[in-house]
């Protein structure tokens, strides 16, 4: 794989906000970078059953509000807002628990696009054992993705279990982890207890996990 994987990290701003979800205190885990594409295009790409595999995962399901969705081996969910191309927000459900996206398309100058992805995030247990990086890198190993899908269509999806434990996927998801840590830093958590938090969220993608 031909990449820059350090201005692919530079290329995405994340931040970690505080606000409440039904009542309960919850994280606003924030990833956003520009794409040289336009906003129909780049919705096509995160919205079409065809394109998604390419640098996703296979989803089925209806994108509409109320319709249900299934990500392959993953989360499911409901689609509770569908504005194209502009606006789409979804429950996250996996695991027994419940979060929520929101995903908002912003067209910039000479015909870029500007994706933000805001992952809400119940304050629990896993939380506090991984942080705002438990989410928040697997969205950088999709934006990587996007960028390479969007700059040639035709590419195909890399294995991402082979690219977790390669030198450069280490390198990747260290790098996006460690930004993590940072940004739970920026946001007010203990220093210390984010960059735990960001070294255990490290170790568990790149399968050194004890």
């Amino acid at each position: 794989m031909s990449l820059d994987f350090a201005s692919a990290l530079g290329a995405v701003t994340r931040s970690v906000t505080d606000t409440e979800r039904d009542g309960a205190p919850a994280k606003v885990v924030t990833l956003a970078r520009a794409y040289d594409t336009s906003a129909e295009d780049l919705w096509d790409a995160a919205t079409n059953p065809e394109r998604l595999p390419r640098w996703f995962a296979p989803v089925t399901g209806d994108f509409r509000p109320g319709g249900k969705y299934q990500i392959k081996g993953n989360a499911s969910g409901t689609i509770t807002a569908c504005e194209p191309p502009r606006r789409l927000d979804l429950t996250w459900e996996f695991g027994g628990g419940v979060s929520w996206v929101e995903l908002r398309l912003s067209p910039e100058a000479a015909g870029r696009t500007r994706l933000s992805l805001s992952h809400i995030c119940p304050v629990d247990e896993f939380w506090s054992q991984y942080g705002p990086g438990a989410g928040g890198v697997g969205w950088d190993l999709a934006m990587l993705g996007l960028s390479l899908h969007a700059s040639d269509p035709d590419w195909e999806r890399f294995d991402e279990e082979a690219f977790a434990t390669s030198p450069e996927g280490i390198a990747f998801i260290t790098g996006a982890g460690r930004d993590w840590g940072r940004a739970a830093a920026a946001s007010g958590e203990d220093p210390g207890q984010a960059k735990a938090a960001a070294d255990r969220t490290i170790a568990f993608y790149t399968g050194q996990q004890a």
